[in-house]
């Protein structure tokens, strides 16, 4: 009997423990979208808030959506009406290509626009060697720029083009946060969302129409543009941003079997971000914590929630505000200032989560009271065997 009764109260504390939602019911989970490829995600452009995932972290090649990176480190430190001169290996780098001739002369900003718009490889060499002298030195200001700028974890580049490379990778979720980043840039955006242009050189004179099949023959309302790639083995890669009223969500899909599955799952994960999601502000005001401290948020804060659900926000002692939605999930944080503690403003704590960490609206649920009722029935149970085993020996 002593032992029955042991087991029994010992199996309620290890459910209570594994457990603990489970009387701290939430609203019901969304009905997520079914994606075909091997890895996808979908994030909240202005919050960063991850709305979907699947497989984000998996380290994967690219393949021609590296050009977005490329794009964005010509436009930030390149003179964009500077002439660049074609070289050999710019001419004769293999597959898509927009034609350029050995010795050409091409302006900054037209190479990047053959780059993205017509994925244009032996643009992005040109583009290479004329910002860092050679590819290999290009790739290093690559690494860099996306490690050190934009805050990536997982992500490593050989070439600006996206051709194979065992040691040129990256994942879905680093590429949202890229992309997050590259279209905060006007003429990033620009290039990015032209359907067609036209194209004089010195050996091709046509116009080139953009390869992403969204701004033309799989047209989705909103869309702002993007970079496709594809090599063996990468499979069908593809980078989207799109934008209805308030809201810009970033979609990447990785290894995608044909091009109509990755355009499918992007129109998926658009579909299931702009059904239920809507990004909201928090105006700059001041908050008082249980400790009586006063905090302060002195900028616009954008967060990410569930359309019409019901937020709460706390301030604990050490200044962290705490974003909930409905089923205590919580959905944003961030250190605030102390007006009167911090008066060294070039000493105040960081007021923004590192890119590389994530708010899932979805899936990560934080409980305010779970671990506290969960922590009072553990120390009742163990009460009760402890005075009960008491009482079995005493008799």
């Amino acid at each position: 009997m002593k032992q029955q009764l042991t087991k029994f109260f010992i199996g309620i504390i290890v459910f209570s423990l594994l457990f603990p939602s489970a009387t701290m019911a939430g609203i019901d989970e969304l009905e997520l979208p079914t994606i075909q490829s091997e890895s996808a995600i979908l994030i909240d452009a202005k919050s960063g808030a991850v709305l979907y995932e699947q497989e984000g972290n998996k380290q994967m090649y690219p393949a021609s959506i590296t050009k977005i990176v490329t794009a964005i480190l010509a436009i930030e430190y390149g003179n964009l009406d500077e002439l660049v001169t074609v070289s050999k290996r710019a001419r004769e780098v293999d597959g898509t290509r927009v034609y350029l001739e050995e010795g050409e002369q091409v302006p900054l900003k037209k190479l990047i626009q053959g780059l993205m718009i017509n994925s244009g490889n032996d643009a992005g060499v040109a583009i290479a060697e004329h910002i860092s002298g050679s590819v290999e030195e290009f790739a290093e200001v690559m690494n860099d720029f996306a490690t050190k700028k934009i805050g990536v974890k997982d992500t490593h580049f050989e070439n600006p083009h996206g051709l194979f490379g065992e040691q040129h990778y990256s994942t879905a979720y680093d590429f949202s946060l890229i992309t997050q980043y590259a279209i905060k840039n006007e003429v990033f955006r620009e290039i990015m969302g032209t359907a067609e242009l036209p194209w004089k050189g010195e050996s091709w004179d046509t116009t080139i129409y953009n390869h992403h099949w969204m701004l033309r023959e799989w047209p989705y309302e909103g869309v702002l543009g993007g970079k496709n790639g594809f090599i063996d083995q990468s499979g069908h890669t593809l980078v989207t941003a799109a934008e209805r009223e308030d809201l810009t969500l970033i979609a990447v899909v990785l290894n995608a079997t044909t091009k109509r599955m990755m355009y499918s799952d992007t129109e998926k994960l658009f579909d299931f971000g702009f059904d239920n999601f809507e990004t909201l502000e928090a105006a700059p005001q001041t908050f008082k914590a249980e400790s009586k401290d006063i905090f302060e948020l002195e900028t616009p804060l954008f967060y990410t929630a569930r359309i019409g659900e019901d937020i709460e926000m706390e301030v604990n002692s050490d200044g962290e505000l705490m974003i909930f939605g409905e089923d205590n999930r919580l959905i944003h944080s961030q250190v605030l200032e102390d007006p009167i503690k911090q008066l060294d403003k070039s000493k105040i704590l960081e007021s923004t989560r590192p890119m590389g960490e994530r708010y899932n609206v979805i899936s990560n649920p934080t409980f305010k009271w779970g671990y506290v009722v969960t922590a009072v029935l553990a120390i009742t149970t163990i009460s009760f065997i402890y005075f009960r085993l008491r009482r079995v020996k005493s008799v």
